[in-house]
């Protein structure tokens, strides 16, 4: 296919974009509005297809966005990179003293949801295995800490490795079976663990409660001190930079490594003594066990907790943060899990129109810079990677 062939492609790709983001927006804009959204979408793909031909030729000196990324990770290694990370936690250790009530809960609930996808990120952007059962082990953190608090009276601080050990249990219970599987067909058999889970919660009426879950589940303590709405929010700010040291430690180390190795090519890593076994059951049990531990903040956070809270949804968001803000790459998770937890709720007043919105920007961000937002300098070279013609 020649160079103009490709560009004329580029364009009508940058046609129909256009015409389709102005079909999305007929409902709540009315025909004329989007046909002027349509075509200022259309436009603005055109001019930024142009001047990446022109960047190509030679003829503009304008960076890549990937290598505006690279030199934003150059400029902050090293003292600059403390420094800034000091002054971001600074910044989020002082955001009680000028927040609201409603953004403090947006807040620590967007910590959890970090904690989520890291977790999955070690599964599916570290070790490469497709998971959508994903929020079946967040429930079992969850039911956990419920049971344990409301019917056997054990508080917060105890609950936590007991509701870790479960979830990691339930990881390996479906690792183990799955290790053969790959892509789709390993990605059905967790759909449907997930599923399996959620009915099990909605129907065992003795120990879950049913579809009418289980209420007064109790706070955080330490002795006479209650974790109010301020003091869990500091909590949930402490589990969430911890599981990103922990997280970015285990991806540098040899276990890190091996994971990206199995990813890549499981034969072949075999074949270098690489045990794929171990490490896919480990893979599994890690991430469940970060979603169990984010069940327990949950269920602390909201004081009930039921089957409803753990649909196939829930799984699909939290795969769409890892795969949003790039597989791998732990700053790219942390901001997809902010996008994505933060735009249905400040598309709040488009009620009716929010998921429209909220599935468009997600489909235009997959065509734009399918590597995520901030992925991995490996993403970006896979994703560039043309196939092989016959």
């Amino acid at each position: 296919m020649g160079m103009k062939e490709k560009m004329k492609n580029k364009y009508l790709k940058c046609l129909l974009a256009g015409a389709w983001i102005g079909l999305l927006t007929i409902p709540f804009a009315g025909i004329i509005r989007a046909a002027y959204i349509a075509c200022a979408v259309a436009g603005a793909s055109i001019v930024v297809t142009s001047l990446a031909r022109l960047r190509q030729a030679g003829i503009l000196k304008i960076p890549p966005t990937g290598a505006l990324i690279e030199r934003a990770e150059r400029l902050y290694t090293g003292p600059k990179k403390i420094i800034a990370i000091a002054v971001l936690l600074a910044a989020l250790s002082a955001f009680p003293f000028i927040a609201d009530r409603y953004a403090l809960d947006l807040a620590s609930q967007t910590g959890i949801y970090i904690v989520l996808a890291l977790g999955l990120n070690i599964v599916v952007g570290q070790t490469g295995l497709l998971v959508l059962g994903y929020v079946a082990f967040y429930a079992v953190g969850a039911y956990t800490y419920a049971i344990l608090s409301t019917g056997h009276l054990i508080n917060f601080w105890a609950a936590l490795p007991v509701a870790a050990f479960m979830a990691g249990i339930f990881g390996l219970i479906l690792g183990a079976p799955t290790l053969r599987l790959r892509g789709d067909y390993l990605a059905i058999v967790t759909l449907g663990f997930g599923e399996i889970t959620r009915i099990v919660l909605n129907n065992w009426d003795k120990l879950t409660g049913g579809p009418n879950g289980i209420a007064d589940i109790p706070r955080p303590r330490i002795g006479s001190f209650r974790f109010t709405l301020t003091y869990f929010y500091y909590l949930v700010l402490v589990f969430a930079v911890l599981t990103v040291i922990f997280v970015g430690r285990l991806n540098n180390s040899r276990i890190g490594r091996a994971w990206i190795a199995i990813r890549e090519d499981e034969t072949a890593a075999e074949a270098m003594g690489v045990n794929t076994t171990w490490l896919k059951l480990l893979s599994f049990a890690l991430g469940a066990t970060l979603a169990g531990l984010a069940g327990v903040f949950y269920t602390a956070k909201m004081g009930f907790v039921s089957p409803e809270s753990f649909n196939f949804l829930e799984s699909v968001i939290i795969l769409c943060m890892v795969v949003l803000g790039g597989m791998g790459s732990i700053p790219g998770v942390i901001l997809g899990a902010v996008i994505l937890y933060i735009m249905p709720e400040a598309l709040r007043d488009f009620q009716q129109f929010r998921m429209l919105i909220f599935g468009g920007s997600l489909v235009a961000l997959m065509v734009f810079r399918p590597q995520g937002i901030i992925g991995t300098k490996r993403r970006g070279v896979e994703m560039k990677v043309k196939p092989a013609t016959e």
